[in-house]
């Protein structure tokens, strides 16, 4: 994301610091849920609470803003069954993927990249699509298009039919914090804002 001419790289750093993310979180969901979102992980996870009282641990990539709003989609999404599981009980396939690995991988990232980007524009936060195979084979090249379509697809159904109940409620908290105050069915999705 290109930062006005008028803003300056510390300004854009602080606007989008994944401690503000984390605070959002918390005054969501961590009285709630139990859960608790923290960075500076090396890889993505989600941890169930270890013993009753204990706090479920949501953990994203670095200090990565995008990562963090992805793994909250992830987890806005998992059921409470799935929220019992380390990593929601998903497999992943590490970089390198086949072709029909790339699709399983494709078809369950639909949603959750769906509503990241919800979330980005909630922020004012510049979404991306990631296919996330950048290690695949020749013939594992994704083909992105068919992917930005489904992901586009998602959005425009939950922009008609509503977003999941904590998914509504982490969008409405994010617009309050980043002073966006715009409503789901306000947004615009379309296939230009992926290129």
């Amino acid at each position: 994301m290109s930062a006005p001419e008028y803003m300056s790289l510390s300004s854009v750093s602080d606007t989008f610091c994944c401690k503000r993310l984390e605070r959002v979180f918390d005054d969501c969901f961590c009285d709630t849920f139990r859960t608790r979102l923290f960075g500076g992980a090396e890889e993505p996870l989600y941890q169930p609470a270890q013993t009753p009282g204990d706090y479920h641990a949501l953990y994203y990539r670095g200090d990565y803003f995008a990562s963090a709003l992805h793994e909250v989609a992830h987890w806005c999404i998992a059921g409470i069954e799935r929220r019992q599981q380390l990593d929601f009980g998903y497999w992943y396939a590490p970089d390198g993927r086949s072709g029909e690995e790339q699709q399983a991988f494709q078809s369950a990232e639909r949603r959750p990249q769906a509503l990241e980007w919800f979330f980005s524009q909630a922020c004012e936060y510049r979404f991306r699509v990631s296919a996330d195979n950048l290690g695949r084979s020749e013939d594992a090249i994704p083909d992105t298009t068919v992917f930005q379509s489904c992901v586009l697809e998602q959005a425009l159904c939950w922009q008609r039919e509503g977003l999941p109940e904590r998914a509504e409620l982490f969008f409405d908290s994010l617009c309050c914090e980043f002073s966006t105050m715009t409503s789901p069915r306000q947004l615009h999705f379309s296939l230009v804002d992926l290129g």
